[in-house]
């Protein structure tokens, strides 16, 4: 257990000067999220008319937890990256526990992203979102977030330590800009048709994204849903936490296998 925490702390301030190392891609990164925020809450806010509730006060826990998904593609990123440029055999090579690796990762990804939550917590509050429940429960809702962000971060480094090139991972990294679409982070998922909603509602983004906006006092628990999202607290306590026991193992014997 010294060894893994001696190595982890190691690879965590590796990925952390990198990232200081690399300033474009990090205010990228963070900036990113912000301005879809703006976007969604003043294109889209002026369209839409949510009976009983303020769209801008729904947008920012499901934007918040879309930011959280973002930690697949910069997981899987990173983890392609170190592998194809030989980063990750040279570890192998070395006295590292190994699963230090991929865990410093996930945690320098992790304070990375709780940085970048205060600015977007910040924009949305400047933009008339407020926090309507306990700060107990407040606090809670921001433990589910970097709890989820850092069980995305998993899946994303198995998915880069098994892709075949930096370019692939890219794109497929890419691809989960669907993820959120396919959920109630943006719109409320009781007005899709029948199979979309069910698709929506057993979306992981889902039950995260209603436990964050109960907990923040911004929506009630939507009527006729699926289990996860009937049960949003726990629904996203159990997807994030199986996420990590599947994930974590994986990338862990992904990248001892030489």
């Amino acid at each position: 257990m010294s060894t893994l925490v001696h190595d982890g702390t190691a690879i965590l301030g590796r990925h952390l000067r990198r990232i200081r190392h690399a300033p474009a891609i990090t205010v990228m990164t963070q900036t990113m999220p912000i301005v879809f925020l703006l976007f969604f809450g003043y294109v889209f806010g002026s369209a839409l008319a949510m009976p009983g509730a303020d769209y801008r006060a729904f947008l920012v826990p499901g934007m918040l937890v879309a930011t959280a998904a973002n930690g697949v593609m910069t997981g899987m990123f990173q983890a392609a990256q170190d592998t194809h440029r030989g980063v990750t055999d040279r570890l192998r090579t070395m006295p590292v526990s190994r699963a230090a690796v991929p865990l410093g990762q996930a945690l320098a990804d992790l304070v990375t992203s709780t940085a970048g939550m205060v600015p977007l917590l910040l924009v949305g509050l400047a933009m008339g979102w407020r926090i309507e429940g306990t700060a107990l429960e407040a606090l809670a809702a921001v433990g589910l977030l970097l709890l989820f962000r850092f069980a995305c971060t998993w899946v994303g480094i198995l998915l880069g330590l098994a892709s075949r090139s930096e370019e692939a991972a890219g794109q497929l990294g890419s691809a989960t800009f669907m993820l959120p679409l396919l959920s109630n982070a943006y719109l409320p998922a009781d007005g899709l048709p029948g199979w979309l909603r069910t698709v929506a509602e057993w979306n992981p983004i889902s039950a995260v994204t209603t436990a964050v906006r109960v907990l923040f006092g911004n929506a009630s628990v939507p009527a006729d849903a699926a289990w996860p999202v009937a049960h949003p607290v726990a629904g996203a306590l159990l997807w994030s936490l199986a996420l990590i026991a599947l994930c974590a193992p994986a990338a862990v014997r992904r990248h001892a296998r030489a």
